[in-house]
């Protein structure tokens, strides 16, 4: 009488119901710990003992199998805590504290509830009243010392992992194109299309050196990725994917192709966790800082230095030229993009487009102007950079155009052999499933229709997707023979052999590829010299050459040897030249106006005028006379002896009432007079000027 005097049970918690909670961790603690389990539901027995009729109390077993780590997919805890809010419950009696909650959130939520609604919480010792102070005091150090176990627990069996792991023999997930063997060493996946597709994805990034350019290669060869997908028990099959630039990535960040055991490549991050998830994120882990990683511990696709360069590779191909990254070649016209350094500050240079349609590039670096807010560094045309460069790497390539030529010839036959082998292994799977499926089909019993049928079907579509994919085969075939024939070849060896018709017929991508390949980084710096940009070339060989290229300008103040020019014009002006015969000889020797187009006359007028350099005369520079040495009239002495003005003169000259002759345009007037004619037309003069007179 005196223990149920003590009991904090009372009639109004008996009139509710009692709910028991029974949880196991995982499902092989339901398969292995038995009696555990057993023990949980005999709480029930406890129940009835308190005074609750078997019929009012309840089992709530919904999360067997599951963590208590959170409430995050536990049915039953979530179902407990509604009943609760409800009011329905008078008693939650579980085995103990771990077995609610694994931490304190959902633990002091279930405490909290049951204060306000007056539930009593037992477990396998005594019961507990929330709303007293002391009973509330050691259900919160029960919670505290569940979550610490249950950390303890973690902490244990971590560092067990750890320690299996540092010695390679943690068994991990495998990628597809690996697999665990019947000794339990790592293998090559025994799929003979597994292996020479992956082969393939390699041998592609090597040559393109982009991933989404090897996934628009896989998309138009229309051939799949192997992926094994990792949902649900092992053993995961095999599963073929359209390739995308995410599945291309992560066969090649994988270090399990380069044959490495690598542990701890992601670890858990608060940042980036989504909303109302319990979980957290997680975040790559560099590769200098993975906690283990043994190279070499079985066969590889490719090497680890290969593997390296890939991720060298992957990095520099974002477009963060702040981070020294070049990235991929883009569409546009400017030849250097990724790779033009800027010859004062040592950083690379960005990209902006000019002009009414944006069509004028230039390389400029902004360094200075983001990180301390002053001027940009310098900026540079394009154009005329573009041109230099291109002609240097044209003279790079002339010695071994043949050889190029010959390489590329080679390079399609193997490209049309590896995707003849890619597709002969995708048709071989399909027949090999076809026949799988016929055979199925065979051993079935005849009057077994409810499962003939089904095989029947099966075998239906495998054969249609045998049709289908012969099909796919057949079209590319005709788009790309598998064989050149002898005009492909000549036509091929005579663009290698006219290497710059070859490349004005590459694409904008395609010549930036190109240039890489040759070309490591191109400085540029147009401070040193007024109207030139200094140019060094680092190339893929580790030579260096430097060059100084003219640039277009606004005015003659920045043109480029400024004097040299003027001395020119004043050779020639003193060699008779006029303006038209001056700017032809500055043309043809190879000359240009500050703007970057051919001299004009006009232009060279200006200049004249600049310099004050008069024009030719036939008298050197003396005024001209009336009459110059050979007998003919200037106009001047014309319109002298004529007695008419020299605008009249112009004006017979026109009309060819005088016959004249210049040297050249611009040049004085040599006007053939004879004393005849001299005395006829001042006779028409007088006449004119008397019958004005008379008219007026």
């Amino acid at each position: 009488m005196l223990l149920d005097l003590e009991s904090p049970v009372t009639t109004a918690h008996r009139a509710k119901l009692a709910y028991i909670y029974v949880r196991q961790s995982t499902a092989g603690q339901v398969r292995q710990h038995q009696e555990s389990t057993e023990l949980q539901y005999r709480l029930v027995d406890r129940a009835a003992a308190f005074g609750w009729p078997k019929e009012r109390i309840e089992v709530i077993d919904d999360d067997l199998g599951k963590s208590g780590r959170s409430s995050d997919g536990r049915g039953g805890f979530q179902r407990l805590i509604a009943e609760i809010g409800l009011g329905k419950a008078g008693l939650v009696l579980s085995l103990d504290a771990s077995r609610l909650a694994r931490n304190n959130h959902d633990w002091h939520q279930l405490l909290e509830l049951c204060s306000l609604f007056g539930v009593l919480i037992a477990d396998g010792e005594r019961v507990y009243d929330p709303c007293a102070y002391h009973d509330r005091l050691l259900l919160g150090l029960s919670g505290i010392m569940s979550e610490a176990e249950l950390h303890q627990i973690k902490l244990r069996l971590h560092q067990g992992e750890r320690q299996k792991a540092a010695r390679g023999e943690l068994r991990l997930p495998l990628p597809a194109g690996l697999a665990h063997g019947r000794d339990g060493r790592i293998t090559f996946n025994p799929d003979e299309e597994v292996q020479a597709r992956l082969l393939h994805l390699f041998a592609k990034f090597r040559e393109l050196r982009s991933a989404k350019a090897v996934m628009r290669h896989f998309q138009e060869a229309n051939l799949l990725l192997p992926v094994r997908p990792l949902a649900g028990p092992s053993p995961h099959d095999v599963v073929w994917r359209p390739a995308s630039n995410a599945r291309i990535l992560q066969v090649v960040k994988n270090p399990a192709y380069a044959g490495a055991y690598v542990y701890g490549r992601r670890r858990r991050t608060p940042i980036g966790r989504r909303s109302g998830s319990q979980r957290s994120a997680t975040e790559a882990v560099a590769i200098q800082d993975w906690p283990v990683c043994l190279k070499d511990a079985f066969p590889g696709y490719i090497d680890w230095e290969e593997f390296m360069a890939n991720q060298q590779r992957l990095a520099d191909n974002l477009n963060r030229y702040e981070a020294n990254h070049h990235g991929v070649p883009r569409r546009g016209n400017a030849l250097l993009q990724g790779i033009a350094i800027c010859g004062r500050c040592g950083r690379r240079m960005g990209l902006h487009y000019s002009g009414p349609h944006g069509s004028y590039p230039v390389y400029v670096c902004r360094a200075d102007q983001h990180q301390h807010g002053g001027p940009r560094c310098q900026e540079v045309r394009a154009l005329g950079i573009d041109g230099a460069v291109e002609r240097l790497l044209l003279e790079a390539l002339t010695p071994d155009r043949l050889a190029l030529a010959i390489a590329a010839l080679g390079e399609l036959e193997n490209e049309a052999r590896a995707l003849e082998h890619q597709w002969s292994l995708k048709r071989e799977r399909a027949r090999y499933e076809a026949e799988r499926a016929r055979r199925q089909y065979d051993a079935v019993e005849p009057e077994n229709r409810l499962v003939a049928r089904s095989l029947e079907r099966v075998w239906e579509d495998k054969l249609r997707q045998v049709e289908q994919i012969d099909i796919e085969y057949e079209s590319w075939r005709r788009q790309q023979p598998v064989s050149l024939v002898a005009a492909d070849r000549a036509q091929i060896l005579a663009l290698g052999a006219d290497l710059p018709k070859l490349w004005g017929a590459a694409s904008a991508v395609e010549r930036k590829q190109i240039l890489r390949l040759i070309m490591k980084e191109v400085i540029l710096d147009q401070r040193p010299t007024s109207g030139q940009v200094w140019i060094r070339v680092i190339w893929q060989t580790g030579a260096v050459s430097e060059h100084k290229i003219r640039r277009n300008v606004n005015s003659y103040r920045n043109y480029p040897d400024i004097a040299a020019l003027e001395s020119r014009v004043r050779d020639l002006v003193a060699a008779q030249k006029m303006d038209r015969q001056i700017a032809t000889t500055l043309n043809a020797q190879g000359l240009l106006s500050a703007r970057g187009r051919p001299f004009s006359g006009d232009e060279v007028h200006l200049l004249r005028k600049r310099w004050n350099i008069p024009t030719v005369k036939i008298n050197g520079a003396e005024h001209n006379p009336r009459q110059w040495p050979d007998g003919t009239y200037s106009v001047q002495g014309a319109a002298a002896a004529l007695s008419i003005s020299t605008q009249t003169v112009f004006k017979w000259l026109q009309k060819g009432r005088l016959l004249g002759r210049q040297l050249a345009k611009g040049m004085p007037w040599q006007i053939t007079l004879s004393s005849p004619q001299i005395a006829e037309l001042r006779t028409q003069v007088r006449r004119t000027n008397q019958s004005k007179k008379e008219a007026s």
